[in-house]
């Protein structure tokens, strides 16, 4: 992830990864090696957001 990347950039990565992902799946199986790849920055990225949200809140 890049450095200071704030809410709004993550979820255009996000976005952006939703629709790999889909598109992979669809050509080469959910279970696919860069399907599951793409899963787990997926859910990393979405993990990040999560704190960032969290932490804007508390503000």
């Amino acid at each position: 992830m890049k450095k200071a990347e704030n809410a709004d950039q993550l979820l255009g990565r996000i976005e952006n990864l939703r629709k790999k992902m889909t598109t992979v799946a669809l050509l080469e199986g959910f279970t696919s090696p860069e399907s599951v790849r793409i899963s787990q920055e997926l859910d990393e990225l979405l993990n990040m957001y999560d704190i960032q949200v969290k932490k804007y809140k508390k503000l």
